[in-house]
């Protein structure tokens, strides 16, 4: 056991979250996507997985060590739905929140087409799959930095 690191991060994924530098991307998928496959073209190369949990739940858990990149605009991205690019499901409001709760302020993702987020993906430090069944719970989260401490 650790004190104060999220019960869902697993060794493999705090391996991984640790190893990302600064402008790597990770992937966090729904059961649907076909994570195995483009976690096989990742840097990592293999897939990992928070298994039974909501998208909402896994991102709040990756947040919780994981600084998002203050240097670009969108430091998180969400797949569009198809045919609506504009509507964002209930999913995504979820991990909003976290994203948001996380920041402690609004931080609003970005969006990407479902084809052209799969190419991201395969060019993605690693894809961590969750239990999450609902359509379009995945996202893209650039690793940011922490700075100095404070002499």
């Amino acid at each position: 056991m650790l004190k104060s690191i999220d019960p869902m991060l697993n060794a493999d994924v705090l391996y991984a979250l640790r190893a990302m530098g600064h402008g790597d991307d990770l992937v966090i998928c729904d059961a649907n996507f076909p994570a195995d496959a483009v976690a096989r073209q990742s840097v990592l190369g293999r897939l990992l997985r928070i298994d039974n949990v909501t998208a909402g739940r896994a991102a709040r858990a990756i947040l919780s060590v994981l600084p998002l990149d203050s240097f670009v605009d969108k430091p998180a991205l969400r797949m569009q739905i198809v045919g609506e690019p504009d509507e964002v499901p209930v999913v995504q409001i979820e991990v909003q929140h976290e994203i948001d709760a996380a920041q402690g302020g609004h931080l609003p993702m970005g969006s990407i087409e479902r084809f052209a987020f799969y190419e991201l993906a395969k060019k993605s430090y690693c894809v961590i799959q969750t239990g999450e069944r609902r359509f379009y719970g995945c996202f893209v989260f650039k690793k940011g930095v922490i700075g100095p401490d404070a002499a």
